[in-house]
């Protein structure tokens, strides 16, 4: 699998040979929906509280006779039936989201993802990625002369002026190898690699 190197302006200068176990994998759609909604849940917090007939404020008082009135019989206002009475199956914090995923499906699932982005063109590669300053405009100006909008930079080692110069830009993300996500990679146009990133992707997920 060959690789497309492109200079500061966007322009592709030459061919990188990479992995086919890595970068030339065939589309698994399955898989990658799986690793993508697990990753989705894992990440996700139980932090709604909802309170059932025994935990919602009320009076134990029977609100009417239960025989004589033509209405239903009822014995509690607090019953799931009544307007501010307490739930079924009420959500508790304890809750438990995540799903089990195997290693071996995670990392096929990702490299699935990387393979497909290569053959839409939407990955690239350059040699090394840098600013000189943690400045927000000067990381902008360069991405636009680059041609790029919406992209996942990922580099080998993180530059500390790179990660500060791309808190402020909404579409624009840098990780470092380890940190990159199936979600990221499939919601940003473009990804971005330096070269010691591809080789480092090759080591840990191949």
């Amino acid at each position: 699998m060959e690789l497309n190197v492109i200079n500061e302006q966007g322009k592709p200068t030459a061919k990188l040979a990479a992995s086919d176990a890595a970068f030339g994998r065939e589309y698994n759609e399955a898989l990658v929906h799986q690793v993508v909604t697990a990753y989705l849940a894992n990440a996700r917090l139980a932090t709604r509280a909802q309170k059932d007939r025994g935990t919602v404020k009320h009076s134990t008082k029977k609100p009417w006779r239960q025989k004589g009135t033509g209405r239903a019989r009822a014995g509690m206002t607090s019953s799931p039936l009544w307007r501010g009475g307490g739930r079924t199956f009420p959500n508790s914090p304890d809750e438990n989201y995540s799903h089990k995923l195997n290693r071996k499906m995670y990392r096929a699932g990702m490299l699935s993802i990387l393979s497909q982005l290569a053959r839409e063109d939407r990955l690239v590669v350059v040699d090394k990625f840098t600013v000189d300053a943690p400045k927000t405009k000067m990381l902008a100006q360069k991405l636009q002369g680059m041609g790029m909008d919406s992209v996942l930079i990922i580099t080998d080692s993180l530059d500390e002026n790179l990660r500060l110069s791309s808190r402020n830009l909404p579409n624009v993300m840098v990780v470092e190898v380890g940190h990159a996500d199936p979600v990221s990679l499939i919601r940003h146009g473009k990804v971005l690699m330096t070269k010691g990133a591809v080789g480092k992707i090759e080591e840990l997920l191949a």
